[in-house]
Parts: C-alpha cells; sequence; structure tokens
C-alpha cells in the first residue's frame, strides 16, 4: 500500500483577484459620479462605468473602472492626531473591525504586546507611517493584499523584523511607511493568515 502525498499547499490568491466587497463597489461608484460631475467622463461613460462597478466581482475589475482617474482627496484623517497605543501589562489592540486610519500611528508593545489590524479600513490616504517599538511582547501588523509597505526607515534592534507581506500593490491603497525599533521582542508585519482569511471572507458575504 502506497502512502499518499500530502494536499499541495493553496495557491496564494492574487491581491486582483479578492473578492469585493459592497463597500469598495459603492467607493468606486462614488468617485466615478465625483468625475462626472467634474466633467472627467460624461453621463454615458458613467452610465457604462456605474453598472460594470455595481456587478464587479474582484478587486482588479473595479481598479480597471478608475485607472485613468485622479486618485480622490485624501480624507480627512490627515488632520486627526496620531493613534497612540500602548501595550501596558495586559497588551493592546486595534481592529480588526473598521476604525479610521490618521496617518500617524505610534505602537510602544510595552510587555502585553500590540496588535494592529487594517483589514477591514477604510482608508484613503497615500501613505501611513507606523510607529513600531517591540520592546519586550513584540508588535504585530496586519495589512489587507494589496498593500504594500516600507520598512527601510526601521531598525531592527535585537528581536528584529519580519516582514511578510509582497509587493504587490494595487491603485489607490496606501503604503505603510514603517519606522521604530524591534526592540527585544521585535516587529512582524505581514498579510492576514488563513484563519483570518476565512474570518474576511465570512463577513464580507454578510456586507
Amino acid at each position: 500500500m502506497t502512502a499518499q502525498s500530502p494536499d499541495p499547499m493553496p495557491r496564494p490568491v492574487p491581491p486582483g483577484e479578492l473578492r469585493a466587497s459592497h463597500d469598495d463597489r459603492e467607493a468606486v461608484v462614488e468617485q466615478l459620479r465625483d468625475a462626472a460631475a467634474d466633467g472627467r467622463i460624461d453621463l454615458d461613460e458613467l452610465d457604462s462605468r456605474l453598472e460594470q462597478a455595481l456587478t464587479s466581482k474582484t478587486y482588479a475589475e473595479l481598479a480597471v473602472l478608475t485607472a485613468d482617474l485622479p486618485k480622490p482627496p485624501s480624507a480627512p484623517a490627515e488632520n486627526l492626531p496620531p493613534l497612540v497605543l500602548k501595550g501596558g501589562m495586559y497588551g493592546e489592540s486595534r481592529g480588526p473591525g473598521r476604525w479610521e486610519v490618521p496617518g500617524h500611528v505610534i505602537a510602544h508593545a510595552g510587555v502585553g504586546g500590540v496588535s494592529l489590524d487594517f483589514t477591514r479600513v477604510e482608508c484613503r490616504l497615500a501613505e501611513v507611517v507606523v510607529e513600531a517599538y517591540g520592546e519586550t511582547s513584540g508588535v504585530t501588523i496586519v495589512i489587507p493584499d494589496g498593500w504594500a509597505t516600507d520598512t527601510t526607515g526601521m531598525n531592527p534592534g535585537f528581536g528584529g523584523l519580519k516582514d511578510r507581506t509582497t509587493p504587490d500593490r494595487l491603485p489607490g491603497t496606501p503604503l505603510i511607511r514603517l519606522t521604530g525599533s524591534g526592540g527585544m521582542a521585535g516587529v512582524v508585519i505581514r498579510h492576514p493568515n488563513k484563519r483570518e482569511r476565512r474570518k474576511l471572507e465570512g463577513n464580507a458575504t454578510l456586507d
């Protein structure tokens, strides 16, 4: 009796093939209507693009509809004060879930650690600076597929920096500019894992 070979690892889904939610489609619809109001596209083209937006299934299908349009103006989040998270003794987290993203986030892991999850946020900022300090228990940052990160300003420290993100950035998504220090426990930035993806897919069907 021959042993069965293990199941092959599932192929990662390219960012553009990820399923879009109602909120993703509505954001594109709003951008198209603004473009028509500004005279960038005529009414016939608006009707055609709106129909495609409302029936689009993936991020790639939506991205095509706004590829020739300027990015929408930055949200008022640019004017928000920095978000400061302190792990302290018991830890602190922001997300998963919808929360308003400022242009600057500061995370001090402390003893309890900090978790920062961007996977369900709506962010129109071109760039978000995340200043992370791994300290004793570390900082974990989760960003959606299609978002990219720049870690050149990060000091890995003793704990190190683990960048498990891909360089595939979708149009209109923010760049996470990571600064700070890994400290003793380090900093991890990554895309959602299998369990988190299943949960995201479940939430998307409820939108």
